[in-house]
């Protein structure tokens, strides 16, 4: 018998956390997992950040299992939040199925993009994402030929083109052969690093310089106030 789902209950805007500090950036976690009661890691990786304060986590295939998305409420969803990002497993070099249609829906000509299109102008995107692959795996002499950046180049340029600030993205390589001690030190790395966004403690141009945020997180991760 497979497991059920496992309930990730989608808020909505400023009313997810009435009291959150304004001082502080708001962050959106856009997720899309298919098969999320067959993942070991996700489930992990998203525990630890789905209840923090300031922090709306959106499970996609749960608000939307018929893929019948709601273009204003996430346009909503967008206004109403600083920091955007994608977390999702990377199927075949890509965004599962439904992320790809929010994208197609939601981005629209002349809110997201285009000469009156500003309405993301600002904000900061990354992508939170996992691969069964290795990191070795993920080179130009490596199995898959291209390296992570190069093969999220469509969704930064996507990010781009509606004027927001591109962070590199998290990614948690190998999850096929991942042991829990791995998979826990992930999750820490990963709830270090949307806290530290949301309180403005990414060091921007250290994090310009690598090629996924949690490659060196302590040259990258400001500690205490801003």
């Amino acid at each position: 018998m497979p497991l059920p789902r496992r309930s990730a209950p989608c808020h909505f805007g400023a009313a997810t956390h009435p009291n959150r500090d304004p001082s502080l950036k708001s962050v959106l976690i856009l997720f899309a997992h298919p098969a999320l009661q067959k993942s070991r890691v996700n489930r992990v990786l998203i525990e630890g950040v789905r209840e923090l304060p300031g922090v709306t986590f959106h499970d996609l295939y749960e608000a939307y299992p018929d893929f019948d998305i709601d273009v204003p409420r996430e346009q909503g969803l967008l206004l109403d939040h600083d920091v955007i990002v994608f977390q999702h497993p990377f199927f075949w070099y890509s965004t599962p199925a439904l992320l790809k249609e929010w994208q197609d829906l939601v981005l629209q000509h002349g809110w997201a993009y285009g000469s009156e299109g500003k309405a993301l102008r600002g904000k900061t995107f990354l992508s939170a994402i996992t691969t069964g692959g290795r990191e070795v795996a993920y080179q130009r002499e490596g199995h898959n030929r291209f390296t992570i950046t190069e093969l999220l180049a469509p969704i930064e340029q996507t990010a781009r083109l509606c004027e927001m600030e591109v962070l590199p993205p998290f990614v948690a390589h190998g999850t096929l052969g991942m042991k829990d001690d791995e998979i826990a030190r992930h999750a820490a790395d990963w709830s270090r690093i949307v806290e530290a966004l949301r309180d403005e403690r990414i060091d921007l141009e250290a994090a310009r310089s690598q090629t996924r945020l949690n490659a060196s997180l302590d040259s990258v991760v400001r500690e205490g106030g801003r």
